[in-house]
This record gives C-alpha cells, sequence and structure tokens, in this order.
C-alpha cells in the first residue's frame, strides 16, 4: 500500500519506518529541510533503539522516501497519516495549528480520495476539525473529492517505539464507515497476525481512548510517588508495599515504581490537555489536576533532600548528576526531572557536572554553554571532586557502580537517588548516606 506521513518525529518517523519494513511503500514529509537531508545521509534526528538500521534498510531499498515537498506526498499515498506535534498552549490546550495545516495543505492539492488519519494525539472533536478544514478547503477549489478521516492513536513507549509498533498490544481505529475499517485492517495485517489486536470504535471514543490511556498510567505513577512520601513519614518501606500491591492481579507491577516524577513528550502533555478539555465543557477533573499537582511536587523531591542534607547552603557545591533524559532508552528531555533539579541547583548557586549515555547533545542544545554545567564522556568523570552524586534517571549502566569508586572520588559519600536503584542497607554497610523515594 502507498501511505504518506506528515512529521518525521518519534511517532512519524518510527511508524514510517515500521510501516516500509513491512512491505508498504512510504512517504515522509516535514517541513525541516536539515532533518529530511539528514534522514537521506542517514542521520537520525532521534535516538531511538533499532530504529537507525531500520531507516537506512528501507531507504536503501526505495521503500522509505524523505521529501520537504508535500505534493510529492499527496500524490504518493491514499493513506495520509498526520503525525506532527501537538504542543501545550499556554492554558494546557494541544495545539491544532500543525495538524490543520496539514489538512489544508491536503485538501489545497489532493486530486483522488484519501483516508485521512489522525495520528497525533489530539483532544477529543480533532477529527471533525480536520474535516471541516479539508471540506472548506475543497469547496474554496471549487472541487469535489471524497475523503475519510479516521482517528488512529499511536500508543508507543520511548525507549521500545519499534517493538511497540511491531508488535502492539492493540490497534485503535476510529471510523464510521466499514470500507474503510476494512482498508485499515488491510494495512495492518503484518502487525495483526497473531491475534486480532486491531479495535474499530467511533472516532470520538478513538480519541478519547489516547488520552485516558495516558492519563491512567499517569495517574498509576503519581498514585505511587505519594504514598512513597506517606511511607518516609511513617517510617515504612515503599519497596515491601510496591512487591505487595503489585502481587494483586487487579494492580499489577506496571508503573507502580516511585521516583522523582514523570516527564516526556506524553504524559504531562497529556494529562494537562485532558483538563482543558474538561474544563470547556464545563467538567472539572478533580483527580486529573490531583495526578498533576502530585507529579509537579515530586520534580522538587530530591533538591528538597539536598538542600536539607546540606542545612540549605549549597553555594559553590558541585553535584554530580546521572542521567539527563525523562527515561532510559531516550535522549528526550522534555519535561525532564533533571531540569527542574538542574535548575533548581543553578538557583541555589551549585554546579552541576552531568553524564548521560544519550541526552548529552540535547542537554547542550537546551542550555548551551555555562561556567556552572559540565558535561563528562563517562559516569565515573562526573563524580571527580564531586559534593555529592544524584541519579535521576534509571540507566542499565547506573545500576551496579562501583561504590568504592563513588566513595573515592566524591567529597563526601552521599548520593540523592530519584530512581530507588540501590538497597538502603548495602548502602548503609558501604559506609554511604543514601537518600532514596520512601525506602527504610
Amino acid at each position: 500500500m502507498n501511505i504518506t506521513v506528515y512529521g518525521v518525529g518519534y511517532v512519524g518517523l518510527v511508524q514510517a519506518a515500521v510501516f516500509a519494513d513491512a512491505g508498504h511503500n512510504v512517504c515522509c514529509v516535514d517541513v525541516d529541510e536539515k532533518k529530511i537531508e539528514g534522514l537521506r545521509n542517514g542521520i537520525i534526528p532521534i535516538y531511538e533503539p533499532g530504529l537507525t538500521p531500520l531507516v537506512e534498510h528501507n531507504y536503501r531499498e526505495n521503500r522509505l522516501l524523505f521529501t520537504t515537498d508535500p505534493t510529492v506526498g499527496i500524490q504518493h499515498g491514499e493513506f495520509q497519516f498526520i503525525a506532527v506535534g501537538t504542543p501545550p498552549d499556554e492554558d494546557g490546550s494541544a495545539d491544532l495549528s500543525h495538524v490543520l495545516a496539514v489538512a489544508e495543505t491536503i485538501a489545497t492539492h489532493m486530486e483522488q480520495p484519501k483516508i485521512v488519519i489522525n495520528k497525533s494525539t489530539v483532544p477529543v472533536g480533532t477529527a471533525d476539525l480536520v474535516g471541516n478544514k479539508l471540506r472548506t478547503t475543497l469547496d474554496q477549489r471549487g472541487v469535489t473529492i471524497d475523503f475519510e478521516v479516521v482517528s488512529n492513536p499511536e500508543f508507543l513507549k520511548q525507549g521500545a517505539a519499534v517493538a511497540d509498533c511491531t508488535k502492539p498490544d492493540r490497534i485503535i481505529v476510529g471510523t464510521d464507515s466499514d470500507e474503510v475499517a476494512s482498508k485499515m485492517r488491510e494495512l495492518y495485517a503484518p502487525f495483526n497476525r497473531n491475534h486480532d489486536r486491531l479495535i474499530v470504535m467511533d472516532i470520538r471514543s478513538a480519541e478519547l481512548t489516547k488520552y485516558a490511556a495516558n492519563c491512567m498510567l499517569a495517574t498509576k505513577i503519581s498514585f505511587m510517588n505519594e504514598m512513597s512520601n506517606l511511607a518516609e513519614q511513617l517510617n515504612a518501606d515503599i519497596e515491601a508495599v510496591r512487591q505487595g500491591i503489585g502481587s494483586d492481579s487487579r494492580i499489577g507491577y506496571h508503573f507502580i515504581y516511585p521516583g522523582c516524577g514523570y516527564g516526556g513528550s506524553c504524559f504531562p502533555k497529556d494529562v494537562k490537555a485532558l483538563i482543558s478539555t474538561a474544563d470547556t465543557i464545563g467538567y472539572s477533573s478533580h483527580l486529573l489536576k490531583a495526578v498533576e499537582t502530585v507529579n509537579m511536587s515530586q520534580k522538587e523531591i530530591l533538591f528538597q533532600k539536598i538542600h536539607d542534607h546540606f542545612d540549605g547552603d549549597l553555594r559553590g557545591k558541585t553535584f554530580a548528576l546521572w542521567g539527563l533524559s525523562f527515561k532510559p532508552n531516550t535522549n528526550d528531555m522534555r519535561e525532564a526531572p533533571s531540569k527542574v533539579l538542574i535548575e533548581a541547583l543553578w538557583q541555589a548557586g551549585a554546579n552541576v557536572q552531568a553524564f548521560d549515555p544519550e541526552a548529552m547533545d540535547e542537554c547542550q542544545r537546551i542550555y548551551g554553554r555555562r561556567d556552572d554545567l559540565t558535561l563528562l564522556g563517562t559516569k565515573e568523570a562526573a563524580l571527580h571532586d564531586a559534593d555529592a552524586l544524584i541519579i535521576v534517571t534509571e540507566w542499565k549502566q547506573f545500576w551496579s557502580p562501583d561504590f568504592n569508586l563513588i566513595k573515592n572520588e566524591l567529597s563526601s559519600p552521599a548520593i540523592f537517588d530519584g530512581r530507588n536503584l540501590f538497597n538502603p542497607e548495602r548502602m548503609r554497610k558501604e559506609g554511604i548516606i543514601y537518600y532514596s523515594i520512601g525506602r527504610l
């Protein structure tokens, strides 16, 4: 099948590469000339395990095309996937300007019927707006061309996006047309062989399903962080609590790890967007607002522990920081807890020397060159002459460090662990002052 994907970010590029690898012919369109030229030369703009060889192979096989010319993409595909960004506006609502701009462009140049598919995370009712934009633009041209608008939200985890695309838990298709549903089933057939993962529903339900899924996961995280704060006050061990509740099949072990808050391009944005949607219809979402409030507070918890440990005097102190990305296996620092912590440390007059396996360039891009920020090439180098170690991201290479080296390199043997990587009892035996999240 011939597919066009607008947007070469996490969603668009991964989905396009996986479609191409299954034998479809895919044209990727993006307004960023630098990204497109880079992709043609094998430069992948994001870090995602397994993505680079997938893109390179399918580009060589001519199943993957990159262009900045939307007319090429419009002529190419019956399926027109919109996978552009929907950043939050100041009020938390999703900015749909890029989505609607793509819809207008499609309608301006289309000559044959198209299936226009919203892959971007968008509020309930966006398909109606896209349909109206397509219809209005076609009317302005004075032509009548059939089209269908479909909601087909993504459910990709950064760091495992390729696997999530190739072996999805579910494929949600929102459409009112049996014919379109049949075509979507054929499109996704290579990923739907083991058992039927494709769920067809009305468009608005499909749009809400995406938000409901992410907000549910964010709620589990904030709930567990709330419990960890209670555990500290009640002299209980949140790890024992986690295992105790996780063994209940109704709860499960996924997304119940306490930490220093969630980040990324999805959870924070989607919680805000659904709160905004609720506000527009006069419904106050008390639970979602609490989820967001807890998460914002949790991002400050490491700084508070550091501040208290040093009796409020951080001026001139230097801190080793392990982990910049919001989670492992990505270079994404959007809404990352590390940013909140770093900026608070700077505000208090401290210096940061940081290491991350993938997010160093992104950190440099965000903050530029500063006297109070040093990016080191190894986690060991970040330790040298630091006053304490802070762990913000649970990269695997941080799980089993050389504790003797840590003690020798730090001016004082203190670790502030935002991801509960180590056993507190082991740390006491090592002679390390250990601050965790809700552990005894």
